[in-house]
């Protein structure tokens, strides 16, 4: 569809000017003069306004006559990684046990320097240091099913015991000898149309699920890991296998409730909060107020908004159904126009 609303797109212009990373999937804009459409995060020379027009979807922009820009990538990065890190990341899954090198990524036809500047702009680290994750994550798993830890060493291509341990207690906090280990948390990345999410699992279940350029994601990792005690490392489990799969379903518009288990650490308060907002119908909207009396505790208003706000499983604990009073969108820890897409992506969805 066409942005016609001259508000909405006085918005989207100056996010195309800032490079405003969360209204990526938010809005195509076509470029009258050059026939392209782009993302909002594009590097490319900013038209002028009067040169521009709206889209809601990169198939409305194509429909239109636009081409996608070779800058920006918009039908590739609005929504995925790039294809060279799909197969990185997939090496790296087929051979968890086998250090992937440069030599062996330039055999697949990968630039290892693309997948270096991808992981350290995505993830934060480089594409080693997530291998390493991974390499440990599969050990931690052997070693707590009774493998021990020479074997286990070996096995995952340490050519001795002592560097094995040292990069296990580096990542892990303890040494794989250690009987006390018993949690990690694992992260992991996945795609959507509004952008690229992280996803956090224990073996309990999902305990995070937020977009990457949420601005409190470095204070909600330092808090998760504090309340757990446990460490964030790279790696999946069922749970966040289970998790991308009804994620995937949600946005395709085919599931409406969740059925992945969830970790939530926090207070009873922030949890009773939680608990309801997952009673919150699909399509439908609540306010802070009705949240308050559903918990019995009606001036309890501005708690109950604090709570929203600490919520660390986006979408499939859904805040982003709760609304003001008046009925204008109040703060969502995902951006404002990433919660008036998901309502109305419901709204559309809800009588399939």
């Amino acid at each position: 569809m066409r942005i016609t609303d001259s508000k909405t797109i006085d918005v989207y212009y100056q996010a195309l000017l800032e490079k405003k990373q969360n209204f990526v999937g938010i809005f195509f804009v076509g470029v009258k003069t050059t026939s392209v459409f782009c993302i909002a995060t594009c590097r490319a020379r900013k038209p002028k306004k009067e040169n521009t027009e709206f889209f809601t979807t990169f198939k409305d922009a194509l429909d239109n006559g636009y081409r996608p820009c070779k800058v920006c990538k918009p039908t590739e990065n609005a929504n995925e990684a790039p294809k060279q890190i799909k197969a990185a990341i997939k090496l790296i899954k087929e051979n968890p046990k086998v250090k992937v090198t440069d030599y062996q990524l330039q055999k697949e036809n990968i630039s290892p320097v693309a997948v270096r500047r991808w992981f350290k702009k995505n993830y934060g680290m480089t594409f080693q240091s997530y291998q390493r994750m991974y390499r440990i994550n599969v050990a931690f798993q052997e070693l707590k099913n009774g493998k021990n830890a020479t074997q286990t060493a070996f096995d995952s291509g340490y050519e001795s015991l002592s560097g094995f341990g040292y990069t296990f207690k580096k990542i892990i906090g303890n040494s794989p000898k250690n009987s006390d280990i018993e949690n990690i948390i694992l992260i992991s990345r996945l795609t959507t149309p509004l952008g690229p999410m992280f996803i956090c699992a224990t073996e309990n279940g999902i305990c995070l699920l937020e977009f990457v350029d949420r601005k409190m994601l470095e204070t909600e990792f330092k808090d998760l890991q504090k309340r757990l005690k446990a460490n964030i490392i790279a790696g999946e489990n069922k749970h966040i296998k289970q998790a991308k799969t009804e994620i995937e379903e949600y946005f395709n518009g085919t599931r409406k409730f969740f059925s992945v288990k969830l970790e939530t650490p926090g207070t009873d308060f922030q949890n009773l909060v939680w608990k309801y907002l997952q009673k919150i119908e699909y399509g439908k909207t609540s306010t802070y107020q009705e949240q308050a009396k559903r918990i019995n505790n009606p001036k309890a208003v501005r708690a109950v908004a604090s709570a929203n706000g600490h919520n660390r499983i986006s979408i499939i604990i859904p805040c982003h159904r709760v609304i003001g009073k008046d009925g204008k969108m109040t703060g969502y820890g995902g951006g404002i126009e990433r919660k008036k897409w998901l309502l109305q992506h419901e709204q559309k969805n809800v009588n399939i």
